[in-house]
């Protein structure tokens, strides 16, 4: 038998015109989605037809194809395509169904023909993965996860009518297939129905289970298949208990008790007799628990040992934290004396974290047990030794927490891990940002802060509320508004233009001619990108592609804006707005909807930062409170004026860390490709380019956070504070966060949920990097300036 397999690349493929050439001989069915690697290859029906005539003159390959168990594969990757390009709704992307509709019935009549009409063919017709109205998939939604599957032909079932029959979805009501039975299937199970098709052995490595109502064959040739499959499967699970059993110590080893092997041998008995007896049903049942029970045990046995690995890399993670806090005392507080460590103890140290090395690789070493699990269990050894050593630092902490009144340090310690909670669930909800940006809306009032500066904590107060609006707003993408990003860049014209005015009128020190030109520039660039993406988004819209000159335009803007602000004085208020108009332009530009007011809004925040930094510093009689307006970041890098920590300066790197969650969550989840919408680089390309399009969405990701590594660059040098100190108390807050993420991390559901479990552990693992990164760039932005050549006056004598 030939199995012949059309695969399409979206779920709506099928949902019009097929099911109307098709109805009669067909089933409608919905698999659940799976990630599936497969061999693509793109092929229009004309091909198809010059291949099947390049046939008859190549005989060798004639002769293949009319041998018996043939796979012929045909991947329409169009649809896929168009689909993200127009995205389902759109005419194109109807009139591509219509057209793939009638493609696939030309290339089953040719197969048909080809073979003579000899009744031999099954074709098998599915989709990877379903999309959203926005034109995305990889999240767990139905629309992404529900696709068609439609089998039809040789050793085939025919349609099944029923009266009624209950599912949550309404397809079968859409489809007008109310009265055709419905049977739902895993992905996995396509691969045992073609094997079954064919007649070849199941796949190896299948788990799937073969789909028995597909199948147009007797009690006996059903019941035989499905012994088959669990049989095959259940050989899995003991190759994988055989290969964890020789690799753990006998009076460790833990055995799958559902499935021991008295069991086995009682499930294969049983199907065996069954099926001698012709109880055909009792059997098919009895495989049907085996194969549950053998896909369990393989789950069992592949997580077999994430409990004690979780653990080792967990007391790692511990360790390597108090290490941390523990430097971070010694070397930048005064709360620890250093004292001169006895060699004899330390020798004794050594000698006993050595022993419990060495008995760690003996346990490991007899168990046969793999590189990495050497890795996990001994980097927490030298990381405990380490702790260890500076025990008369915990000593010294220990004394100071217990002179402390018990309310202050268990109301502190609530604090710290409140806020850190709010960090780790703002990964997965939004919304949480929201309630954090409302608690620091509080923060002066709780500080009696705003009693000195009233004006400026009101104007905190008020952009902390309007920050706190954008988390609850839909993911961008999903609802375009050019309108509000033309509104956003006419807004910061405007603000660009009070700035300006402000500029002429400073004292001439502050200020040059050509300080008012680079300022004139930047507003010109702002001004053109509104342009831009208002003429853009309209050209678009009338079909008329992206005009070259805009595109132009785009290109020329993204590259001066990394330049234009390196040419402005380095005063800190002065560099700071030149930058966020460099980048606002280029944001502008990537922007489709609201999202366009978020770095405005944010930066404004950050401005008002700098300001009550500078009022907290002289509440707590830490430092005088400088001229900001004076300030100039040239200047401002004497190592020696770096203070030691104060309790407050936890509160503020915890600030700039939220700061920076927010600029990652604020407008979406960069987690996942997912929520972004590819008609964001629309400005500068329309040409399907993922690497590209991806390389310019990172980029409107990372906009934000340069905006608040300047801003912390401001904050970390008007208040003398060294970044060694910032971004140890960083690494101890992502490092609690990271175990918290490590724990959460999953191996199974959609790719959304499993590819986001693990961003999120190596998103907040490599979150100090970053910063540091973060924090060079911002340096390079506020204290570096390039001097343009000036033209030479001559004078004639």
């Amino acid at each position: 038998m030939k199995v012949n397999i059309l695969g399409a690349g979206e779920a709506q493929i099928f949902c019009q015109c097929l099911q109307k050439v098709l109805l009669e001989i067909m089933f409608i069915h919905f698999v659940t989605w799976q990630k599936v690697k497969t061999l693509e290859h793109k092929m229009q029906p004309s091909l198809t037809c010059g291949f099947l005539i390049m046939l008859r003159s190549n005989q060798t390959l004639f002769s293949a194809l009319n041998e018996e168990k043939v796979v012929l594969f045909l991947h329409l990757l169009g649809i896929d395509t168009n689909g993200h390009a127009h995205r389902p709704n759109s005419r194109e992307y109807k009139e591509n169904i219509k057209k793939v509709d009638e493609g696939v019935k030309e290339i089953a009549s040719m197969i048909d023909n080809f073979y003579g009409n000899d009744g031999k063919t099954a074709f098998v017709l599915t989709s990877d993965h379903g999309m959203t109205d926005w034109g995305s998939h990889g999240a767990g939604h139905p629309s992404e996860t529900l696709t068609p599957l439609i089998v039809w032909g040789a050793g085939v079932n025919y349609p099944q009518k029923v009266t009624s029959q209950f599912f949550e979805d309404n397809f079968l009501k859409e489809w007008k297939l109310e009265n055709l039975k419905r049977l739902d299937v895993n992905q996995a199970d396509i691969a045992p129905l073609m094997a079954s098709l064919i007649g070849v052995p199941f796949p190896l490595n299948s788990v799937g289970t073969l789909p028995l109502e597909y199948l147009n064959n007797s009690a006996h040739f059903k019941a035989e298949s499905m012994f088959t499959n669990a049989v095959q499967i259940l050989e899995q699970f003991k190759v994988k208990m055989s290969q964890k059993k020789e690799t753990t110590l006998s009076f460790l080893f833990t055995p799958f008790k559902p499935l021991s092997d008295s069991e086995q041998i009682n499930f294969l008995k049983q199907t065996r007799l069954y099926i001698q007896q012709q109880k055909y049903d009792e059997a098919i049942s009895l495989c049907k628990t085996l194969i549950n029970l053998a896909l369990e045990g393989l789950s069992y046995y592949h997580t077999y040992d994430r409990l004690f690995l979780g653990l080792s890399i967990a007391v790692g993670f511990v360790g390597w934290t108090t290490y941390v806090i523990l430097v971070i005392i010694k070397t930048h507080t005064t709360l620890s004396k250093t004292v001169q460590a006895n060699n004899k103890e330390s020798t004794v140290l050594f000698y006993g974290f050595a022993f419990v090395g060495m008995i760690i690789v003996f346990f490991l070493l007899i168990q046969t047990c793999p590189w990495t699990y050497y890795v996990y269990c001994l980097l927490p050894v030298p990381v405990w030794y380490a702790v260890v050593r500076e025990l008369p630092v915990i000593q010294d902490l220990a004394a100071n927490l217990l002179s402390l009144q018990i309310s202050q340090s268990v109301g502190f310690l609530l604090v710290c891990v409140l806020g850190i909670e709010i960090l780790v669930f703002s990964f997965f909800y939004r919304s949480t940002l929201t309630i954090g940006l409302l608690v620091f809306a509080g923060w002066p009032v709780i500080t009696q802060l705003w009693v000195q500066a009233k004006a400026t904590a009101l104007m905190w107060t008020f952009l902390c509320v309007l920050l706190a609006i954008f988390p609850l707003m839909p993911v961008v993408g999903r609802e375009p508004n050019i309108p509000l990003v033309l509104a956003t860049g006419l807004l910061t014209l405007l603000i660009s233009c009070f700035s300006l005015a402000s500029l002429c009128k400073s004292e001439n020190k502050y200020r040059s001619n050509e300080d008012l030109k680079v300022h004139f520039y930047q507003m010109l660039s702002i001004a053109l990108s509104t342009y831009v993406v208002s003429s853009t988004h309209d050209s678009l819209k009338n079909k008329q592609g992206l005009p070259l000159l805009n595109q132009i335009i785009s290109w020329m803007t993204l590259v001066s804006s990394s330049v234009l602000p390196l040419l402005s004085p380095t005063f800190l208020f002065q560099r700071l707005f030149s930058i966020l108009l460099s980048l606002m332009s280029t944001y502008l530009l990537l922007s489709t909807g609201y999202e366009a007011l978020f770095p405005l809004v944010l930066s404004g925040l950050m401005f008002v930062w700098i300001n009550m930094e500078q009022e907290a510093l002289q509440h707590y009689g830490l430092s005088v409170k400088p001229k900001l307006a004076v300030f100039n970041f040239a200047y401002a890098t004497d190592i020696t004026q770096f203070r030691q920590l104060h309790l407050d300066d936890v509160r503020r790197s915890f600030f700039f860390v939220f700061f920076i969650v927010t600029a990652f969550f604020g407008t979406g989840n960069i987690a996942s490709v997912n929520s972004f919408d590819p008609a964001s680089v629309y400005c500068f390309l329309t040409v399907f380019s993922p690497f590209m399009m991806g390389g310019l969405l990172v980029l409107k990701v990372v906009i934000p956070f340069v905006l608040v590594s300047c801003a912390f660059e401001a904050v970390q040098v008007t208040t003398q504070l060294s970044s060694k100190s910032l971004f140890l108390i960083v690494l101890v807050i992502s490092d609690i966060m990271a175990l918290h993420f490590f724990f959460l991390v999953k191996d199974y559901g959609s790719w959304l949920d499993i590819g986001t479990s693990i961003s999120h552990y190596v998103l907040v693992m490599s979150l100090t990097i970053f910063m540091m990164l973060m924090n060079g760039l911002a340096q390079l932005l506020t204290t570096k300036r390039l001097e343009l050549p000036r033209r030479t006056k001559h004078h004639s004598t």
